[in-house]
């Protein structure tokens, strides 16, 4: 299944760390790709996909099975890497303006227009799109109002980008916000912590910049699962992030970037190291082939058992269980299995990423409860339920119980720095009813 020209097939080819992997193609009148690993790529004795997707040459996976909301007809292995929400919006302003229906681009289209600028390490061949940004300054406050106007008006941003004085405008925000995951407008950037400057995160970086990820304050309509973001939203999560940092958890550097009355949540990218290169990230829903709009169908249990299937170090499973009580102990409901993920390391070794999304989540339909149970529950925790899935992940005896005690300890000063923050007085009342502080 080399790569070839056909005008019914879309065929890309899946580098990772520079070398072809494998070759994904789709039919025009199929919903379901196929994928072939390259028969070079056994001999480096890595395992991508190991759950699901194991290293064999000459076999061909598709994988029908696998719901077309979620997937898009692609295996776990690639489908992390296609634009969420607001960067399909964005594409579908690119292909209204070259001519071409939405409907025509099929994953394997918008996989080729990620080309090289996805999270993680996998890249897309031919790379087809827009021309690369230029290397210059970024202003947030023109960033925020395109991407209110993909959320809000989608007409008001054609109109604006028809004109070609406005070309450049739309190069920057296709290049930093369309490859990061997700449903709230975000971008990826060049961020220098010193002179607070921004250019474009697929760049390569110039002297005193960092890879960062931002995370867009008051656009309208801008949230998860069909609900939008409160006012502050942006304040609570950088408290939460302050609470996890208290709590041990490991997390990227994070901070907020404050303009015209709106708070940026910034955290530096994990996916790439500090001279950019690139990590080899996967998600929970991508190595098991789970649903993440399945709500309470997958378990806490099945997280750790996937951690075994991994030969994760006892390390991260003890992280993973403190991210685990943290997502109780806040509320945080929203902890779906694309919200954790794994590393692999260029000799096939697994880890838990930095802890990421971590904060209060609770009221949507789809955010009612948590979407991983644990002991068959996804409310009304008890201690033993905590001791339960502790026992299932190997903890020591009792581990679960300081965890707990250091968890709740962090949250009870959550007010503190909630006011200290500036957190809308509404938003700390949400909040504050529903912590779970007791426990017995």
């Amino acid at each position: 299944m080399k790569p070839r020209d056909h005008n019914l097939m879309t065929t890309a080819t899946v580098k990772l760390w520079g070398t072809p992997i494998g070759y994904v193609s789709m039919n025009a009148d199929e919903q379901f790709a196929r994928f072939e690993y390259d028969p070079d790529f056994a001999q480096f004795g890595i395992e991508p996909a190991p759950l699901k997707m194991p290293v064999r040459a000459g076999r061909i996976y598709q994988f029908q099975d696998l719901h077309p909301r979620s997937f898009h007809g692609l295996p776990g292995l690639i489908a992390d890497s296609l634009p969420d929400k607001y960067g399909n919006r964005l594409i579908d302003v690119w292909l209204a303006r070259t001519g071409r229906r939405a409907e025509q681009f099929n994953a394997v289209d918008r996989l080729c227009y990620t080309g090289r600028r996805g999270m993680g390490a996998l890249e897309f061949e031919p790379a087809v799109g827009t021309e690369t940004a230029k290397d210059k300054l970024i202003e947030i406050e023109e960033l925020i109002s395109l991407a209110a106007m993909a959320f809000t008006d989608r007409q008001a941003l054609d109109t604006r980008f028809a004109t070609g004085n406005e070309e450049q405008a739309l190069l920057d925000i296709l290049s930093v916000g369309t490859s990061a995951g997700g449903a709230r407008a975000k971008a990826v950037i060049a961020f220098n912590p010193q002179t607070r400057q921004v250019r474009s995160g697929q760049l390569d970086l110039p002297s005193g910049f960092e890879h960062w990820l931002i995370k867009f304050d008051g656009v309208a309509f801008n949230g998860d699962w069909g609900v939008a973001d409160p006012a502050g939203y942006g304040l609570l999560e950088y408290s939460y992030y302050l609470v996890a940092k208290a709590c041990g958890i490991d997390m990227m550097e994070s901070r907020l970037f404050s303009e015209n009355g709106r708070h940026h949540f910034m955290t530096r990218r994990f996916d790439r190291d500090a001279n950019g290169g690139k990590k080899f990230i996967q998600t929970f829903a991508a190595l098991t082939h789970f649903d993440y709009y399945e709500s309470g169908l997958y378990s806490y249990e099945q997280l750790f058992m996937t951690m075994r299937q991994l030969d994760i170090a006892k390390a991260g499973i003890e992280e993973q269980f403190r991210r685990v009580v943290f997502n109780l102990v806040g509320c945080n409901q929203d902890d779906h299995v694309k919200n954790f993920a794994f590393t692999m390391d260029r000799r096939g070794g697994w880890d838990v990423t930095p802890a990421y999304d971590l904060c209060h989540a609770q009221g949507s339909d789809f955010t009612r409860f948590h979407q991983l149970s644990i002991n068959g529950k996804t409310s009304g925790f008890t201690l033993a339920d905590l001791k339960h899935l502790a026992r299932y992940a190997g903890l020591p005896n009792n581990r679960e119980k300081r965890i707990l005690e250091q968890t709740v300890d962090a949250f009870s000063g959550w007010e503190a720095r909630a006011q200290e923050l500036g957190i809308p007085q509404k938003l700390q009342e949400r909040v504050l009813r529903t912590l779970r502080l007791s426990w017995n």
